[in-house]
């Protein structure tokens, strides 16, 4: 691949930045694959790289082109949280073709939709199913729909959360036909809060919902999940467990020592858990439901559940995440990009800095920059007052406003992302 990319500079390609060249050769090597294996005669030749450049017009015209994280944030939503595995996006490309996405290759009829995934799921969670959906927040709102429509629905006060874009859990409950039960305090609930409630016949469910991008601290009080689940039991109402950011591997790293697991909410006995995809997992935008298997079975069947599917490439790319995850923790956190940001080395900062100031060495010979010590944040919600020691380049061009000077950079091919820190740009160099 160097010596093709070195090839494509050559001729005049590397302006579209190396990384899209990259993509772009993988993808043409991929279809000259499959001409080879169909028996054509084909070759790195100018009709190769004439359609390389085909692909680099297109995909440079696209709106969504890649960009470079200088903000310090692992999981910025607004620069699409985690950014997948190599080999996601291979599983990816390889689904975006003709795929058995429903079809039994033993028997040549229709199959089920994401049976590699959910096999994934129900082993390294340790759950009796699993199944999933396009995000976190319509796994929410199935889990409601289909066990608590026409009926109540208990949360603690301290969880009635809103989340980006006005994303707030009493509109989910409302918007999954059920009736919301308020208990507690913002700042305390009691197991006892849980019990009086659970009196009520026409409550379906009990929800517990991650505070996600806040932490309330101090006079605080709340029931553990194992007590909390022998109640739901003893009253043989589900519980739900939106545990939000979704841990599987990785949950020793900074900034994560706060974060529940999955393994330990389903061990815990959570009866149905929800999470990303694309926060801690490390994979595309899905929403992932653990837990038992006759509710499961009941989500999978509802009306809803259609409407909320993914499609067959984010499938694909969601059981290659979830694969690496099935190759244990060391695995997981070396090959998975966000697991990887959040383990940086003194190493791994070095070969940042290295390639962080020989980009913007050849971006501009007037631009200065100083190695200085900084804070990351993971993003997305997950350890939202967790600080990770970090390590930046400050930015600056003589005669020119902090301000300026980001936007310029943002117009960059590909575009650079950076913070104004202390009226000063401050490229970050673990999300480099």
């Amino acid at each position: 691949m160097n010596q093709l990319l070195e090839l494509g500079k050559e001729k005049g390609l590397a302006d579209f930045g190396r990384e899209a060249l990259r993509l772009a050769i993988s993808s043409c090597l991929e279809e000259l694959r499959r001409a080879c294996l169909g028996g054509a005669n084909r070759e790195l030749d100018d009709a190769f790289w004439s359609q390389v450049a085909e692909v680099l017009a297109v995909t440079s015209a696209v709106s969504l082109q890649g960009v470079r994280n200088g903000t310090g944030v692992v999981l910025h939503t607004n620069l699409g949280r985690a950014p997948w595995p190599p080999e996601a996006a291979q599983a990816a490309m390889q689904a975006s073709a003709w795929c058995p996405v429903e079809m039994d290759l033993a028997t040549g009829t229709r199959g089920g939709r994401g049976a590699g995934v959910e096999a994934l799921l129900t082993k390294l969670t340790g759950a009796e199913a699993g199944f999933a959906v396009n995000n976190n927040a319509a796994a929410v709102l199935l889990a409601l729909y289909a066990l608590a429509r026409g009926r109540k629905v208990v949360v603690a006060r301290g969880e009635l959360v809103e989340i980006g874009g006005s994303y707030r859990m009493p509109e989910v409950v409302a918007a999954a036909g059920a009736t919301m039960v308020e208990i507690g305090t913002t700042n305390k609930v009691h197991l006892q809060d849980y019990e009086t409630a659970l009196a009520d016949p026409e409550v379906a469910c009990v929800l517990k919902a991650h505070t996600s991008n806040f932490r309330i601290e101090g006079f605080t009080d709340a029931p553990d999940l194992g007590p909390l689940a022998a109640l739901c039991h003893e009253h043989a109402v589900p519980f739900v467990y939106d545990i939000g950011s979704g841990i599987l591997c990785g949950a020793d790293l900074p900034g994560l020592e706060k974060e529940s697991t999955v393994k330990q909410a389903v061990d815990a006995g959570c009866d149905l858990v929800t999470f990303s995809g694309d926060k801690l997992l490390g994979g595309p935008q899905a929403g992932l439901i653990v837990g038992a298997e006759p509710l499961v079975t009941q989500l999978r069947k509802s009306m809803l559940a259609r409407c909320l599917r993914l499609d067959k490439t984010i499938l694909a790319a969601l059981e290659a995440t979830l694969g690496i995850h099935a190759l244990g923790p060391e695995a997981a956190k070396r090959r998975i990009p966000t697991l990887a940001r959040l383990n940086f080395s003194d190493a791994d900062f070095d070969a940042a800095e290295k390639e962080a100031s020989t980009v913007l060495s050849g971006l501009d010979s007037h631009l200065e920059w100083a190695v200085v010590t900084c804070s990351s944040k993971v993003g997305s919600g997950a350890s939202p007052t967790e600080e990770l020691a970090s390590r930046g380049l400050e930015i600056s061009r003589p005669g020119e406003e902090a301000e300026e000077l980001a936007t310029w950079l943002r117009q960059q091919s590909p575009p650079i992302f950076t913070r104004l820190q202390d009226g000063k740009v401050l490229l970050d160099l673990r999300t480099w």
